[in-house]
């Protein structure tokens, strides 16, 4: 083993079904590797995790939610801020699985279906112990210090009550209640301490003092945890048997400052001049600036890449709340996964000032480029849209809302980009073809996710976080709506799209109470812009919808009554004057959709 100023560690898993029919339990750890400079800081500035989950049989999908529990837990944490420490990481993680979880068995009431585990973490960051505890699986300590008597030590306690006749029940689990409060404790570590964490089939069926005896032993961590699963099923265990086991090798240098905490005390980088170097970046320009934060362009000078750097603004030097939602920004960036949402690029070097790095995307706003592109073709504007709601369904996967969606936070990559600031087009431009177009969201500042027990804060509509023309009302006067509020955003953009202009006016921005939006009225999609017919317009206002009852659920319902006209709302639109190359499109697909309904009609009745 290379000596180094990094914490090392024996560590080992086993987990097997035994006398039952599947095996609901899932173990899981995540040791950085040294060899890559990368995972160096990674190691250092999160460490080590190690983690047993048990899923409740009775439950029936007990074994889904042990495996999303240490999946996500694993995978979320080292994708959390360096600047959170390692209890608020752990904390708002497991606040979002249990919800997820929670909601999950919702779905299945009828089913008597329920995502519920138990779950306990170990994190070893530097010197010092940490971890998560709910339900009944268990984490132990073992200290054989070199002159002292060796203790033994269970660090967890369980959480069942009993109901009489030395029977219990398990009184706390992930997913049993849309919230969840989760056990957390840290103690220093020393060398040579030893670390267990068990589902019941193990510690259920095998005695302290031989659990003890096992971990003593001098033998792989490996040999031991084997050793124990082994023993708990030849003493009859009818459980799974699971664990986890971590012997500590060495670790850092008492002087080691703890790199969460150098962090958080880092300083706001000054506005930073073209060709300044910070880190390890050069600035190449900046992008953008306003009173919140700044966006410069900046090349890695170890690799050439180009990247975008974002930094907080200055105004906002002792507001606690600002800077824990700039920190959280690049959290919530690195947990979204999609095409068509802007990636956020893992640091690779120490940081000395607070700011993140996204990928770099050669394109326009979409504002802009609606600008330049006034009544784009049907195709071209759906293919748009659609993207819009991949992304926004990468955000939702992660119960996460988006709630400022607009055009100015969607970015246009297109073969033809260098053209989108020379005039307007007509929709007769052949290069913008649809398969050619992409897009990306951008702009994690304004985001909820669920979970975390934070407070709920509206926009306000001249306060921080913008224009609240994209915004839904409902969020906007302090309700959060949720996925119904991104698909409002979404409803809105795609009017924007294909009218050129908003589905309330212009009025909607001076609105600032309920009385206030109760006096707009949403104006028909077919008056700007003749070839859009009634099925499609009713769709549109449908998504706009101020009353939540009356709008869309989902966004994928919205998309499909987009492309596929709804037959609650098919009638005779009014004649009007249409342009013939501009109204195929809609003439097609209505066309195709009624005769579809006239074939059914006709096989039913002669059947």
């Amino acid at each position: 083993m290379t000596k180094t100023n990094l914490l090392h560690v024996d560590l080992a898993s086993h987990s097997i079904q035994g006398l039952k029919e599947a095996n609901e339990d899932a173990v899981g750890f995540f040791v950085p590797q040294e060899d890559k400079d990368k995972n160096n800081r990674q190691l250092e500035a999160k460490g080590i995790v190690l983690a047993v989950a048990d899923g409740v049989s009775s439950a029936e999908a007990g074994k889904e939610a042990s495996h999303t529990a240490i999946t996500r837990f694993i995978d979320d944490y080292y994708k959390t801020p360096d600047t959170w420490s390692v209890k608020h990481s752990g904390q708002k993680i497991l606040s979002s699985i249990n919800l997820t979880l929670f909601k999950r068995s919702h779905e299945f009431t009828n089913e008597e279906k329920g995502y519920l585990t138990t779950f306990t973490a170990l994190v070893l960051k530097s010197r010092i112990c940490h971890f998560f505890h709910a339900g009944d699986s268990r984490a132990f300590l073992l200290r054989q210090g070199e002159f002292k008597q060796p203790s033994f030590k269970q660090l967890t306690r369980d959480h069942v009550a009993s109901i009489g006749s030395g029977r219990t029940f398990l009184a706390r689990a992930m997913g049993m209640d849309n919230s969840i409060q989760i056990d957390y404790s840290s103690f220093t570590l020393e060398k040579d301490d030893v670390l267990l964490v068990t589902s019941d089939g193990i510690h259920d069926f095998i005695e302290a003092k031989q659990i003890q005896a096992i971990m003593t032993e001098q033998v792989s961590c490996q040999a031991r945890i084997d050793k124990l699963v082994q023993t708990a099923f030849d003493n009859g265990s009818d459980d799974n048997i699971s664990g986890s086991l971590c012997q500590i090798k060495q670790l850092p240098n008492e002087s080691l400052n703890d790199y969460n905490s150098k962090l958080t005390r880092l300083p706001f980088p000054p506005p930073l001049d073209e060709g300044v170097m910070l880190d390890g970046y050069k600035v190449l320009k900046e992008l953008f600036a306003s009173s919140r934060s700044q966006l410069y362009l900046v090349e890695d000078t170890d690799t050439g890449e180009k990247m975008v750097m974002k930094t907080p603004s200055i105004n906002f030097l002792e507001d606690t709340s600002y800077i824990d939602r700039f920190i959280q920004e690049e959290w919530i960036g690195k947990r979204i996964h999609s095409k068509h949402v802007v990636r956020i690029i893992a640091q690779s070097r120490p940081r000395t000032c607070l700011y993140y790095l996204m990928e770099y995307v050669h394109g326009v706003s979409l504002d802009k480029w609606m600008d330049a592109h006034r009544f784009p073709k049907p195709k071209l504007a759906i293919k748009i849209i659609e993207q819009i709601a991949t992304g926004l369904a990468a955000f939702h996967k992660m119960e996460t809302i988006h709630q400022d969606l607009k055009p100015a936070n969607v970015l246009v990559l297109d073969a033809e980009h260098e053209n989108y600031n020379k005039g307007t087009n007509k929709g007769n431009d052949k290069s913008n073809d649809s398969n050619e177009i992409k897009v990306k969201i951008v702009d994690f500042g304004s985001v909820f996710v669920a979970g975390l027990a934070e407070v709920f804060i509206p926009l306000e509509h001249e306060g921080v976080l913008g224009t609240a023309t994209y915004s839904d009302p409902q969020y906007l006067l302090g309700k959060n709506t949720g996925i119904q509020g991104d698909l409002y955003a979404l409803a809105t953009i795609t009017y924007e799209l294909f009218c050129g202009k908003l589905p309330y006016g212009e009025k909607i921005e001076e609105c600032q109470t309920a009385f206030e939006y109760d006096h707009l009225r949403y104006l028909k999609a077919g008056d700007a812009n003749p070839i859009i017919p009634m099925w499609f317009d009713r769709t549109l206002q449908r998504g706009v919808a101020f009353d939540l009852e009356q709008r869309y659920d989902n966004i994928p319902e919205f998309l499909h009554d987009l492309k596929h006209p709804n037959p609650n709302y098919l009638r005779d639109d009014p004649k009007v004057k249409k342009n013939k190359s501009q109204v195929l499109f809609w003439q097609l697909l209505s066309g195709f959709w009624i005769l579809m309904f006239a074939l059914v009609i006709a096989l039913f009745a002669n059947g």
